[in-house]
C-alpha cells in the first residue's frame, strides 16, 4: 500500500524532519527610545540630580531629556519607564476603542478563569535591558576631572580635521587595543586609559590558547566612564567603530622614530633609572625635585656605587628612587628623547670640584611622578602628542 505524505511525516521517529527556525532579534524604535531613556535614568540615580545644559559633559543628556518632556507621544511611551518622574505629568488621549483598552490601569476589563491561551511560551525573547550593556555601564564624570579629557578630545578632533590623523578598521583587539589610544565607538571618541589585563589560558575542545581578559577604563567625549571587560570594548568597537590613528608627522614623526619604539632591529635592553642626590650643597639640597635621568645597561646598584668619584652624580652619594628594566628599544636613542622632552627643566648649576668646574647634564628639576608619567608616554608612542610645561611642572597635550 502506497505511503500518503501524512504517513510519511507520522511516521519519523527518528526527528529527521524537526527543524528548529532560526531566531533573531532586532531592536526596534522604541527598544532604542527606552535605552536612551534609561541613560537619563542611570545619570539621576548615580547623581541624585537631572542633568545640567550649563555642564559640558551633560549637555547631551539635558538635551535629551528636554526633546522627551517636550513630545506627549513619546511620554506615552516611556512613562512605564519613567521611575523618578523626569517626565512629568502624562495624560493619555482617549480617542478610540483601542486606547481605552490600553488605558485600564485598575484591571477592570480584564478576565477571570484560565488565561493560558495567552501565555507565549515558545515565542523568541528579546536581550534583558538589565544586562550588562555596555552604556548602561556609564558613570557621569565630574566637570572638574573631565576637563583634561575635554582638551585631549578637542585636540583629536582637530587632528582628525587636518589629516594628522585617520580612521582605520578595527580589528584583533589583543593587537590594536591598547593604552592611551584612542577610538570611535557608536559615534563617539574614547579614550583608553586603563587596561588591566592578564593573558590567560583558555582550556577548549578544539585546543589550548592564551587569550587577553581583564578589565579597562575607557572615558567617552560625552563626559562619561565605563570599566568594560577588554574583550567586550573590541567586540563594541569592531561592530560599530573605527580605530584612531596615533599623529606622525614632519618632526613630529622623526622625534618619535628617534625614540626607537618602532625599531625591533634595536635590541639593546637595560634600565632606565630615577636618582636623587644625597648631597649636603646647600645649592642641591635647594631643588627640591632635582632628579638625575639615567640609563644603564646593568644593574643601576653597581652603576653608583662609586657616584662620590664622579661628576655624572655631582662628586657625591645618590639614592635610586625609581628604575624600570626595558628591553628591544636603542637605549641611547630613549635617553635622548627623555632629555630633550624635559630640556626646559635641566638644571643649570655650575660645581667646583679639586679646581675644576661642571656643568651636569643629566639633571633635571621635575617631580618623580611626571617622569614616570613621561617614561608611560614614551613606551606607549603616545609621548609626541604631549609637551612639559615647566611652569605648572605637568605634562600637557601640544
Amino acid at each position: 500500500m502506497a505511503k500518503t505524505l501524512d504517513d510519511i511525516f507520522d511516521d519519523d521517529d527518528f526527528g529527521l524532519l524537526d527543524t528548529k527556525p532560526t531566531q533573531t532579534y532586532n531592536k526596534t524604535d522604541e527598544d532604542r527610545l527606552i535605552d536612551a531613556f534609561e541613560e537619563i535614568n542611570t545619570f539621576y540615580q548615580t547623581n541624585k540630580r537631572e542633568p545640567s545644559n550649563a555642564s559640558m559633559s551633560e549637555y547631551t543628556l539635558a538635551s535629551r531629556l528636554k526633546e522627551l518632556r517636550n513630545n506627549e507621544h513619546k511620554k506615552g511611551t516611556l512613562k512605564a519607564f519613567d521611575r523618578f518622574n523626569l517626565l512629568g505629568d502624562y495624560t493619555p488621549k482617549i480617542e478610540s476603542l483601542d486606547d481605552i483598552l490600553d488605558d485600564d490601569d485598575l484591571g477592570l476589563l480584564e478576565m477571570e478563569g484560565d488565561q493560558s491561551i495567552f501565555n507565549f511560551n515558545h515565542t523568541p525573547k528579546g536581550p534583558s535591558r538589565d544586562t550588562a550593556d555596555y552604556i548602561a555601564q556609564r558613570t557621569s564624570i565630574s566637570d572638574k576631572d573631565f576637563e583634561k579629557y575635554e582638551v585631549m578630545f578637542k585636540q583629536v578632533h582637530r587632528e582628525l580635521k587636518e589629516g594628522k590623523r585617520k580612521f582605520k578598521e578595527f580589528k584583533n583587539a589583543e593587537k590594536n587595543l591598547k593604552e592611551g589610544n584612542y577610538y570611535l565607538v557608536d559615534g563617539l571618541l574614547a579614550y583608553l586609559e586603563v587596561a588591566d589585563i592578564d593573558k590567560v589560558l583558555k582550556v577548549n575542545k578544539s585546543g589550548d590558547r592564551v587569550r587577553i581578559e581583564g578589565r579597562t577604563v575607557t572615558v567617552f567625549e560625552n563626559g562619561t566612564m565605563s570599566n568594560l571587560l577588554f574583550r567586550s570594548l573590541g567586540k563594541a568597537i569592531q561592530k560599530n567603530g573605527k580605530l584612531i590613528t596615533d599623529v606622525i608627522d614632519g618632526g613630529e614623526k622623526e622625534l618619535f622614530q628617534n625614540a626607537g619604539v618602532q625599531y625591533p632591529e634595536s635590541k639593546e635592553a637595560g634600565w632606565i633609572y630615577i636618582l636623587k642626590s644625597k648631597s649636603n650643597n646647600p645649592d642641591i639640597k635647594a631643588i627640591q625635585n632635582l632628579h638625575k635621568i639615567g640609563f644603564s645597561k646593568g644593574e643601576v646598584k653597581d652603576r653608583i656605587k662609586n657616584a662620590a668619584k664622579s661628576a655624572t652624580y655631582l662628586y657625591d652619594e645618590v639614592e635610586e628612587v625609581a628604575s624600570f628594566q626595558i628591553a628591544d628599544v636603542n637605549i641611547q636613542k630613549f635617553e635622548n628623547l627623555i632629555h630633550r622632552f624635559f630640556g626646559d627643566a635641566r638644571l643649570s648649576i655650575d660645581i667646583e670640584n679639586n679646581g675644576y668646574r661642571i656643568s651636569p647634564r643629566e639633571w633635571f628639576d621635575i617631580p618623580l611622578p611626571i617622569i614616570i608619567e613621561a617614561i608611560n608616554l614614551i613606551v606607549n608612542g603616545n609621548i609626541i602628542e604631549y609637551k612639559y610645561d615647566r611652569d605648572t611642572q605637568t605634562i600637557i597635550l601640544k
